[in-house]
């Protein structure tokens, strides 16, 4: 079975591209989503967070969001050892899950493929992109925060431009007619190319 990495910025429409290949029959891993799952039910994972970040990393038995984003997201060091406990887990979590899948090809959505360095797991990636005047409009939009958040999250995340030369297709997502016609190219040229693994 071949296995595709979908990555992209934030507000770049990743997602919604997920959707779209999720609709054309492709099973598609949430890393955020299963991360998010994994930090709440796995008890080494919970374990191994409340001894990095305290017995307030959970209320009540419950992930406290926003006391454990004020603690990383001000410290580059801790956000990288919240992530060296997560991380592995996703990704083992993913493999178990791409077993049980009986498809040509399975995806993994991931926002930080290229920026932690693990576009080599993957026998094809995919990069979704899009203006960034456009992403930061729809990240507004959706979250319901000013300009400058977006902007400082953006800064945490590798340009277009340092990813392009990484990934091996590129969807712009503009308009979501043409992006879903990308889409059922794409698929299709992946069928093929999963029929030689």
């Amino acid at each position: 079975m071949m296995v595709v990495g979908l990555t992209g910025g934030i507000g770049s429409g990743k997602s919604t591209v997920a959707k779209m290949f999720r609709e054309l029959g492709v099973p598609v891993y949430d890393s955020d989503i299963e991360a998010k799952k994994l930090m709440s039910s796995s008890k080494e994972v919970i374990a191994a967070i409340i001894a990095l970040l305290g017995n307030e990393a959970y209320e009540n038995g419950y992930l406290n969001r926003s006391y454990i984003a004020n603690k990383v997201f001000k410290d580059p060091e801790l956000l990288q050892k919240l992530n060296g406990i997560v991380h592995p887990a996703v990704g083992n979590h993913f493999i178990q899950w791409a077993k049980e899948q009986k498809t040509p090809y399975v995806i993994q959505e991931s926002a930080l493929i290229f920026e932690n360095g693990s576009q080599d797991k993957y026998d094809r990636t995919i990069l979704v992109t899009a203006p960034v005047a456009t992403r930061i409009q729809r990240v507004v939009e959706r979250d319901s925060v000013d300009k400058e958040a977006v902007v400082d999250r953006l800064e945490n995340q590798l340009k277009d431009e340092e990813k392009l030369g990484m990934a091996d297709y590129l969807l712009e997502n503009l308009d979501l007619d043409k992006t879903k016609n990308k889409v059922k190219e794409l698929h299709l040229k992946l069928l093929a190319l999963a029929s030689k693994f």
